[in-house]
């Protein structure tokens, strides 16, 4: 039921929205005096939709503008004083897994991993809210400075900026959706490689300015294609207009890549039914060497239109002789076409060229072979993908079978085989897969399935907010609290049963996934602003870090900051009555107890660690720490050393 107004009409809103339904492009979100986003007019467009001559304004330019642009600038280059801390009972594998799972705000994510994975992601995918007016939550703060910012971060997450959801009534309901998702895909693109790639799925709501914002963080020549995925064919009844049932799969390159990149490989069965015919390079298939496009033609591919001679035995040559006719690329209503190959290509690959009598005629034929040079046998990609293996029922069945329910635990989860056909595109069989949507965790089980198949030794690091399941929903009846419990739980077990259906021909499958939950830095603040503490506190202040954190929270924070990958193998072991954490061999060596000896740090020293780090507290005096550089210095001068 509606609830009174209990106020006089807003006659300059209603203004607004006749003006709106004239003029639709006149009305735009903008700031208010007090800083407010509001809808306004652009008098400048209404006062051009009202005259005939060109009106004089603010000079034009090609480019995607919304309030909070600048904002959404700042928050992606703002630094935050965050950390990962690890959670072994909550992981499978710890130890030994190369794959990652990372719980809370995917923007704090993507910051924490710009040294890491720095230019090491190959595949990045999202499946980003679609902005239909309840599907996402933003944080309500678009105004802080670069150091508020970052003093904020490392706050209680009580006194943290609270999170709201956008609802089709917030005045800036395109605009927070465009501010939350530029600064993320920002960031995203500095953790691709040279050759990456990100997919998106996304549907009609955002799919323009998606599009858009991609064109200004990866370049429009860096757009790669634009998927229609048949995901829902009975189409949705509650539509206004047409029962939908489609969404789209958007793919941008981080620079320019080579046609054929995105080709998948082709079935046995396809090379089976489709090449038929073989020669001593293997399985092929004849394709007319003429072009089918009537558009081309002599008149406009002159070059393209020259003769093949074939002999009395069909044999194709590019000269002529007495026993040769000459073949052109001529229709049958006498149309002057053109060949699909120039001269010098022809001249280069004539032995692929041959000639078959059709009607009495002859016809020029190219030599289509299964398999490329390199050995595989790939195909390029359609532009809609209307199969049943793609249909989003298939990812909800997936689920539910997972999790023996028959109720939506999870809601349209995305299909597995739509996950792994963007694999096969963008990935290779050892690349570092990054989902920061990750939703119920479909990616993580689709590089395990995509592993399994192929022997492929892929790595998924996902991300996922800790946002709370509603109270009476599925979620909440079934014991889950947030839709990061359902996604752990689901690698849980779609690993456990993938791993049992290949025990003999994936034995070393990596099913396992390292948690890790982002948190306030192990730093007090005093860490951060020294300044700020007075001289009477300061031996309460001796030590700057925070008591809950055990020596692995530091590890891990020191991964983070000296850009050492977060999934290397972990070893503990006790020195001089010490712990000592070895990472990857001798990749690092970190020791954090208090009052380190000398003999601890000599031993170190000897084993010539590439970086090895201690508790700044640890050495006791600065005549301790002084030693502690002499030492390495003698005994192992290549070792890089810090301090915590």
């Amino acid at each position: 039921m509606e609830k009174l107004k209990c106020h006089t009409p807003d006659f300059t809103a209603e203004n607004i929205q006749k003006l709106a339904t004239l003029f639709p492009n006149s009305v735009v979100e903008a700031k208010d005096a007090n800083g407010k986003t509001t809808k306004s007019i652009d008098f400048d467009q209404l006062r051009q939709e009202l005259t005939t001559s060109v009106v004089e304004g603010p000079r034009e330019r090609y480019h995607l503008d919304w309030p909070g642009k600048r904002e959404a600038l700042l928050t992606a280059n703002a630094p935050i004083a965050k950390t990962l801390r690890p959670c072994r009972e909550e992981s499978v594998g710890f130890d030994t897994t190369k794959n990652l799972f990372i719980e809370g705000d995917n923007l704090d994510a993507l910051k924490l991993l710009q040294e890491t994975y720095l230019n090491k992601v190959k595949m990045i995918y999202i499946d980003p809210p679609y902005n239909t007016g309840n599907d996402f939550v933003y944080d309500d703060d678009f105004a802080e400075d670069a150091e508020q910012y970052l003093m904020r971060s490392n706050q209680a997450d009580a006194t943290g900026v609270k999170l709201v959801l956008n609802s089709e009534a917030n005045g800036r309901f395109h605009s927070d959706w465009l501010t939350m998702l530029h600064s993320r895909l920002k960031l995203a693109r500095n953790l691709l490689t040279d050759d990456g790639v990100l997919f998106a799925s996304i549907d009609d709501n955002e799919i323009a300015n998606f599009r858009k914002i991609c064109d200004e963080v990866f370049g429009e020549a860096n757009f790669l294609f634009q998927i229609t995925v048949l995901c829902n064919p009975k189409g949705r009844s509650q539509d206004k207009y047409v029962a939908n049932c489609h969404e789209y799969i958007v793919g941008f390159s981080k620079a320019s890549l080579e046609k054929g990149v995105l080709n998948v490989p082709k079935s046995e069965e396809e090379v089976r039914d489709n090449y038929r015919l073989r020669d001593a390079r293997g399985p092929y298939r004849e394709l007319e060497l003429r072009n089918t496009h009537r558009e081309f033609g002599k008149h406009n591919r002159p070059k393209l239109w020259y003769p093949f001679y074939v002999d009395a035995t069909g044999r194709v040559h590019l000269s002529s002789a007495a026993d040769r006719v000459s073949v052109y690329p001529a229709w049958d209503d006498g149309y002057e076409g053109c060949w699909t190959w120039g001269q010098e290509k022809a001249t280069d690959q004539l032995e692929e060229v041959v000639a078959r009598r059709v009607s009495g005629a002859w016809k020029i034929y190219r030599k289509n072979y299964a398999f490329g040079e390199d050995g595989e046998a790939t195909k390029q990609v359609k532009s809609i993908w209307d199969e049943k293996q793609f249909h989003t029922e298939k990812g909800q069945s997936a689920f539910n079978e997972l999790f023996e329910s028959k109720g939506k635990v999870f809601q349209a989860p995305k299909s597995i085989s739509t996950l792994k056909q963007l694999l096969l595109m963008g990935s290779h069989k050892d690349s570092t897969i990054l989902d920061f949507f990750a939703g119920s965790g479909s990616m993580a089980h689709a590089v395990m399935e995509a592993n399994a198949g192929d022997g492929g030794n892929r790595r998924f690091v996902l991300v996922q907010l800790p946002e709370e399941c509603a109270e009476r929903t599925e979620a909440r009846n079934a014991g889950f609290k947030t839709i990061a419990e359902i996604a752990k739980e689901r690698i849980r077990r779609a690993g456990s049963n993938i791993k049992a259906e290949h025990a003999t021909t994936a034995p070393n499958l990596d099913i396992g996934f390292r948690v890790l939950k982002i948190d306030t830095s192990n730093m007090k603040d005093v860490y951060y602003a020294p300044d700020a503490i007075k001289q009477s506190d300061l031996f309460t202040h001796a030590d700057n870090i925070k008591e809950d954190r055990t020596p692995e929270d530091l590890l891990f924070q020191v991964l983070v900051d000296w850009g050492v990958d977060l999934a290397l193998p972990i070893a503990k072991e006790t020195i001089a009555g010490k712990a000592v954490f070895f990472v990857d061999g001798n990749a690092l060596a970190a020791c954090f107890d208090a009052s380190i000896s000398e003999e601890l740090v000599k031993e170190l020293a000897k084993r010539k660690p590439l970086r090895a780090v201690f508790r700044d507290s640890s050495y006791g005096s600065d005549s301790v720490k002084i030693n502690v550089e002499q030492i390495f210095k003698l005994l192992s001068p290549t070792t890089e050393i810090k301090s915590l």
